[in-house]
C-alpha cells in the first residue's frame, strides 16, 4: 500500500522518541510533527535527517484503513496500548 497522500496520521498519533529538526526530545502522542506541512506532507521526507523510525514506517490497509480519519484512530489506538 502506498501511503495516502496528504494524511499525515502517522505524523500525529504516535509519539517518537528520536530527535526531530525542530523537535529535539522528538514528539509525544497526539501533537502534530513540527515537520508536517499544511497540507499533511512531510517536509523531511527523503531527507537525511528524516528520523529512522519515519523512513521504516510502512502504510498498510489494516492500520491504515479506508481514510485519513480511520488511519488516525487505529494509530491512536494502538498508541494507546503502549
Amino acid at each position: 500500500m502506498e501511503c495516502r497522500l496528504g494524511c499525515g496520521a502517522c505524523c500525529i498519533a504516535p509519539s517518537i522518541t528520536s530527535a526531530i529538526p525542530g523537535m529535539p526530545s522528538g514528539k509525544p502522542a497526539g501533537i502534530r510533527c513540527i515537520q508536517l506541512n499544511d497540507d499533511n506532507l512531510c517536509k523531511l521526507f527523503g531527507k537525511p535527517e528524516r528520523p529512522a523510525v519515519c523512513h521504516h514506517f510502512k502504510a498498510c490497509p489494516d492500520l491504515c484503513g479506508k481514510t485519513s480519519k480511520q488511519a488516525l484512530e487505529n494509530i491512536t489506538e494502538l498508541e494507546s496500548m503502549t
